[in-house]
């Protein structure tokens, strides 16, 4: 595999850096079940959470402030959730009418909206914490020793790959369309809005056609080079002592703090 313009690796030589991928992935997935799990409205819980993501971040050698700056990029999805504040009964704190629609904002719907958006944004930074710190065709063969879907990796390694080459394709698609639309002094480009769409869709259409003859002759191109469906590597990722000791660890970190946040709720 080759790095591509989607790679987010950062090159270090930390202590989160040399731990197996599959020990990342791991404890990746158990944080954010652990947030996923917290009670609603357990702020304490939620700050311990984000002050081991920073310890983290200190342990990769990473600014501080590194994974905090590109979560934000969840904030505008976690709009979808804007529905509990008006679905979830509590105490009224107030009432909104937009027509004959009576929308009811109470205290628990907010909490509840606000922890969703926490929840969020913590799971995203220890997800961009784990492809900062982990190779991409590293964490595919992670995926593939935690036995998941043999195909679901592979179409997700293949999609990686030729995500660049997807893109030059749809660059090359516009920079053709932008030859042929000539604009006149004093006149926008382009036609009507269904012109438009007429167009886009036109571009859709071949830029499916040429990915989909591009992946049969890299699929029949890889079957005469011998491929059988296994992604190979020289590095096999085996755990060691050590590894299974730092899963336990974090096993155990994760639920304590389970404990400690519905102990206090």
């Amino acid at each position: 595999m080759h790095s591509n313009i989607f790679d987010r690796y950062l090159h270090n030589n930390s202590s989160i850096h040399r731990l197996a991928p599959q020990v990342k992935v791991v404890i990746a997935i158990l944080f954010i079940f652990s947030n996923a799990l917290l009670p609603d409205g357990d702020w304490l819980s939620f700050a311990i959470s984000w002050a081991v993501i920073l310890l983290l971040n200190w342990l990769a050698r990473l600014n501080l402030g590194y994974t905090l700056k590109r979560s934000l990029i969840v904030l505008p999805f976690t709009l979808a959730a804007i529905t509990a504040l008006f679905s979830v009964p509590g105490k009224t704190l107030t009432i909104w009418q937009i027509g004959s629609l009576e929308l009811i904002l109470t205290d628990a719907g907010l909490i509840r909206f606000l922890s969703i958006i926490v929840r969020s944004w913590l799971s995203v930074q220890i997800a961009i914490l784990l492809v900062a710190t982990t190779k991409f065709p590293d964490l595919i063969h992670a995926l593939e020793h935690l036995r998941l879907p043999k195909m679901l990796v592979t179409v997700i390694a293949f999609l990686y790959r030729y995500m660049s080459v997807l893109t030059d394709e749809v660059i090359r698609l516009m920079r053709a369309r932008q030859a042929r639309s000539a604009v006149l002094p004093g006149r926008n480009g382009g036609g009507s809005l269904l012109w438009r769409a007429r167009t886009a869709g036109n571009m859709v259409g071949q830029l499916f056609l040429r990915s989909y003859e591009r992946s049969d002759r890299i699929y029949h191109a890889m079957l005469s080079r011998g491929y059988s469906g296994h992604l190979r590597t020289l590095n096999q990722h085996e755990l060691n002592i050590n590894d299974w000791l730092i899963i336990a660890l974090a096993f155990l970190l994760i639920a304590f703090l389970q404990l400690f946040a519905h102990s206090i709720g």
